[in-house]
């Protein structure tokens, strides 16, 4: 067996897929490590696969080269389990991709011109070629369902777009999104409400794409900025923020909004004197 000497002689590549083979090492590797399968995996890929958007959020580098070293070992962890269990080998893993990648750029790999297709109607005819060659049937078909819900509802959304099933301007999907408002208040039964709320939240998604805006990026903000003016409050209440009624923790965010329109306004007029 490799001994750990001669592991930091290797290609740090290599090295890394060698550490993962004598992590699941039948009689001599990590017992944790031994015990997983791809399911059990999945979950800590999707967690890393946040981190690094979390990283690159906060323009932190540093951590940005950890969690995409946790990322690659996502990847490493998934190709050991497959060629233990005769699939496919991480070297088959990398082929595919660099494959894919030169598929879907014959214009810079290979002999053809420019179709006169924006980078994304070209990207996504690529794709689109690719999913009709494995048999696809749906314009739908191939959106993960493992996706966060927020994002799937997305993506059918514009997959439908494509093939003309949308609407011409903002007016459609802010008519359909008041519509099943009131279905949600008028429903009844808890299955009721749990269908009417899911056609209520498609449909803001609906509004927010017609707007030119990504609805998962626009919810992160949103996340961000009620955990920050939430937090204010707690602060202004010195610890007795649960103690006092909900109108007084209603002027406690109207405090904290006018504090964030203040510096705001501070920031823009800093900004308008930077050239003077």
């Amino acid at each position: 067996m490799t001994s750990a000497t001669s592991l930091t002689q290797l290609p740090q590549m290599q090295r890394l897929l060698a550490i993962m083979a004598r992590l699941r090492d039948p009689e001599r590797g990590c017992d944790w490590d031994r015990a997983q399968d791809f399911a059990t995996i999945a979950p800590y890929t999707i967690e890393e696969a946040y981190e690094v958007a979390d990283a690159i959020e906060r323009g932190d580098m540093a951590a940005l080269r950890e969690e995409l070293g946790d990322l690659l070992l996502q990847v490493v962890f998934h190709a050991q389990m497959a060629e233990e269990a005769g699939h496919f080998r991480f070297e088959d893993v990398a082929e595919a991709i660099c494959a894919k990648m030169e598929a879907r750029h014959p214009h810079i790999f290979g002999d053809s011109e420019e179709t006169g297709l924006s980078r994304e109607d070209r990207w996504e005819k690529a794709k689109a070629d690719e999913r009709a060659a494995k048999g696809a049937k749906s314009a739908l078909d191939g959106v993960a369902n493992a996706l966060p819900a927020l994002m799937r509802a997305e993506k059918l959304q514009k997959r439908a777009a494509r093939v003309g099933f949308n609407w011409p301007d903002t007016a459609g999907p802010a008519a359909k999104l008041a519509e099943e408002l009131a279905e949600l208040e008028e429903a009844a039964s808890p299955d009721e409400k749990v269908n009417e709320a899911g056609d209520l939240l498609f449909s803001a998604v609906n509004v927010v794409r017609a707007h030119g805006v990504a609805p998962e990026e626009a919810l992160r903000i949103a996340n961000a900025k009620f955990e920050r003016r939430f937090k204010g409050m707690e602060a202004l209440a010195a610890g007795q923020f649960a103690s006092l009624t909900l109108d007084q923790q209603e002027a406690l965010w109207q405090e904290v909004k006018a504090v964030e329109r203040g510096l705001k306004t501070t920031e823009t007029g800093l900004k308008s004197t930077e050239g003077d």
